[in-house]
């Protein structure tokens, strides 16, 4: 393990020297068991980012409703008071009768992912976990109670676990159900504390205990080793809730424990996540493009999903920028995932056991993309991928055309195993000729360099 760990730093080393504290801010973790997972972590490219809670019941954008800004919008007459219990009481009525994790990650599992990121609290600040320090959890507050399953956290972790996913925490720092974060004293202008820390400090170091405690329960054990620890609420920094002291302790349970203290640059945000976005260029540090599945990151029940084609297509792009890609998929309020969002991802899945080579264990080159052909490489780099991203509306062309990344000998066409010829034109052009019978699909292309 040792041996493993060193080669590990040398090569990181070696490929990023000269690049550390220059990257968009990102900086490089100094302990060698997080280099070495944040490697391994790299190596999955493609996992899932589940947001599941009280917002799930009615179907709406997950806890934002709650937060008092100009950009929100509530049922036409409602109140802000009367919202905010409307939506509290939803804890009563949270029952997810067909809570099957197993199946979750079957259907993840057939997907292609191969890391997963679970909701343990949103800005609501209901506990999918079963905490000690508040009742307003789906272990004591409502039907869901009385179910020998009510520590839901604990369930999904073991049922991703059995099926060798790299497990994730998402835990929300911002807990506006707290009123040391929101206190009933004074109105709830935004999504910060609603109160002046100087005026009040007593409110806020209760805060810090009680979040301190929260994350202390995820990470303490009783989960098991983790793999990610995903901090979300970019507007409270780890710092503030004493996330230096809970990661030493953290890090003894889960060695290498990857922490994403996320829009937060320094130490603590060990990768980093653009929403709902894809970087115009390639970048050389860990990052991932969380987006969802639909149009937003919990259930509703008109999802518009993207298609299996367009969830490729962006996987390629941003596998051959550097990054990976946490797809959202939210349960229902049963607990399963729905029919719909079951067959656009087997039908990744379908193309990934195809053509998964040219995604999963590679990195950047330095030729990248022309057009709608994205270039990955073998971890030696001796092996190129080129991914066709066939765009939605359009037919499979017969030949697909590029510069640069001119292939040594014949090419192999992932999809079907079959070897063509490249042509390489006066001009460098690459010119590969596809073989019919072909699925109207993204192709994913293997040469030598």
């Amino acid at each position: 393990m040792k041996k493993r760990i060193l080669l590990t730093l040398l090569l990181l080393g070696a490929g990023t020297a000269g690049l550390r504290g220059q990257s968009d801010g990102y900086e490089w973790p100094t302990d060698p068991q997080v280099l070495e997972k944040l490697d391994r972590w790299q190596d999955l490219k493609f996992g899932v980012l589940m947001h599941w809670g009280l917002y799930s019941v009615p179907g709406i954008v997950e806890s934002w409703n709650l937060c008092n800004e100009d950009w929100i919008v509530r049922p036409e007459g409602s109140t802000y008071e009367g919202y905010k219990q409307w939506y509290w009481g939803l804890s009563k009525v949270f029952n997810p009768v067909d809570f099957n994790p197993e199946q979750w990650a079957s259907v993840f599992g057939d997907a292609g992912m191969k890391y997963m990121i679970f909701t343990t609290k949103h800005h609501d600040g209901f506990c999918l976990f079963d905490s000690q320090y508040t009742d307003f959890s789906v272990a004591k507050a409502g039907p869901f109670a009385a179910d020998p399953r009510r520590d839901i956290a604990r369930h999904v972790f073991d049922a991703f676990r059995a099926k060798d996913f790299m497990v994730g925490a998402y835990f929300s720092k911002p807990d506006w159900h707290c009123e040391w974060f929101w206190n009933p004293y004074y109105a709830t202008p935004g999504r910060g504390i609603n109160y002046k820390v100087e005026q009040h400090p007593g409110w806020w170091d209760k805060y810090v205990t009680y979040t301190r405690n929260q994350l202390g329960e995820i990470t303490g054990g009783r989960y098991g080793a983790l793999d990610i620890l995903w901090l979300d609420g970019g507007w409270i920094t780890g710092d503030e809730v004493g996330l230096n002291e809970i990661l030493p302790e953290a890090r003894r349970v889960s060695p290498g424990l990857i922490c994403v203290d996320r829009t937060i640059q320094g130490p603590n945000e060990n990768y980093q996540t653009p929403e709902q976005t894809v970087p115009q260029t390639q970048l050389t540090h860990p990052w991932e493009s969380c987006m969802t599945l639909g149009n937003d990151w919990g259930w509703t029940p008109d999802p518009h999903y993207k298609s299996a084609r367009k969830v490729i297509g962006t996987l390629a792009e941003i596998t051959a920028k550097g990054g990976a890609l946490a797809l959202g998929v939210g349960p229902t309020p049963a607990g399963l995932i729905e029919d719909e969002a079951v067959l656009i991802l087997r039908e990744i899945g379908r193309w990934l056991r195809r053509c998964g080579e040219a995604i999963y264990g590679t990195r950047i080159t330095e030729r990248y993309n022309d057009g709608n052909v994205w270039f990955t490489a073998s971890k030696d780099g001796k092996t190129l991928y080129a991914v066709y991203a066939l765009p939605e509306g359009e037919n499979l062309p017969r030949e697909i055309s590029w510069t640069g990344n001119v292939p040594k000998g014949k090419v192999t066409v992932l999809n079907n195993g079959k070897k063509v010829k490249a042509s390489v034109g006066k001009d460098g052009t690459v010119t590969v000729y596809l073989p019919r019978g072909l699925a109207e699909e993204p192709v994913a292309l293997k040469f030598s360099r």
